[in-house]
């Protein structure tokens, strides 16, 4: 396992472990997940996993309290990252919910703690006096973000008065938006870019095609697995297998080796069994060549999938067709 060099508490494994799908029912992944979701984190630990990210918001606690109780005695050994969800994220609030996250986790600190979402009537001074208090009394220990700009990202910092170590963001290799600025920030100023999705839930591991489209809930809301982008993805996926072959990996470990050539961004992936948690952290091990890196970049600069408004009929038929699309 590779870590972030940057001067934190806990070292920061360049994969961490994303925990949406504990206890949440529209992964699909059935009643007998939450012992597998505790074999999964037995097994990120053991490989040199420090980053464990959860919600509030994930199955309404569930997450946070599977998660907890997996990590088990290794949980000061680690980094718990959570969330707040920011509806009406003032001071009082932000240390109320932070007490019941972190009952729900076991712990009595919570390693990073972050805003889920910018709240756009909330002003950051007053959610981040909240972050401050808790920090100051040791309930807290990083203040990080979510979905934020560069620019409000920056305005919470000043809020704090303190870093505000992370900008948890989506960022895959379909999804780039965060090399234009949050990156370069994030480097220059000894910050990190937390990565979540970055499969693309599941887009960039070459299981799907137009003819084999996914059947879970999630992945047949996300306009990525429309037909038509899955056939206009091939040649992207196409170069990945390339590129995994000649490193004999697979072509999510090349997607995520990609985001990780960055020295400042951390992958969050979550994970269904044991051996895709395996396979993720062997991800962090992977050197890609110059020649790689620019064929793969150039790859995704060619993907133009369809998204937003000019996607809403697709997926509507989508949706209405059925899983198999009759």
């Amino acid at each position: 396992m590779r870590f972030i060099a940057l001067d934190t508490p806990k070292p920061l494994s360049k994969i961490g472990l994303g925990t949406w799908q504990f206890g949440s029912r529209e992964w699909g992944y059935g009643p007998d997940f939450e012992q597998r979701a505790a074999q999964i984190v037995r097994r990120a630990v053991e490989l040199g996993v420090t980053v464990f990210d959860t919600a509030e918001i994930y199955a309404f606690g569930r997450s946070e309290r599977i998660l907890g109780a997996a990590l088990g005695d290794d949980r000061p050994k680690v980094v718990v990252a959570t969330k707040i969800l920011p509806v009406l994220p003032v001071a009082a609030v932000v240390q109320q919910r932070a007490v019941a996250s972190a009952a729900r986790l076991g712990v009595t600190k919570i390693d990073l703690y972050q805003v889920h979402q910018a709240n756009p009537l909330v002003a950051d001074h007053t959610t981040m006096r909240g972050m401050r208090a808790l920090q100051d009394v040791g309930l807290v220990g990083e203040v990080g973000v979510s979905n934020y700009g560069l620019r409000r990202w920056q305005v919470a910092e000043a809020a704090l008065g303190r870093r505000v170590l992370s900008n948890q963001v989506r960022y895959s290799m379909v999804d780039r938006a965060p090399e234009q600025d949050l990156l370069p920030y994030a480097r220059e100023a000894g910050r990190v870019v937390i990565a979540y999705s970055p499969l693309a839930q599941g887009f960039l591991s070459g299981r799907y095609d137009a003819k084999n489209p996914p059947t879970g809930a999630v992945r047949r809301a996300n306009p990525y697995f429309l037909p038509e982008n899955l056939d206009r993805g091939a040649n992207l996926i196409e170069t990945l297998r390339q590129v995994a072959d000649a490193h004999d990996a697979t072509p999510s470990q090349i997607a995520l080796a990609y985001l990780l050539r960055h020295p400042n961004v951390l992958a969050i992936p979550g994970a269904s069994g044991v051996e895709q948690m395996e396979r993720n952290a062997a991800a962090a091990d992977i050197d890609l060549a110059d020649d790689e890196y620019a064929a793969l970049a150039e790859a995704a600069k060619r993907f133009r999938p369809v998204t937003g408004l000019a996607a809403v009929p697709q997926m509507l038929r989508a949706r209405f067709a059925g899983p198999t699309g009759k």
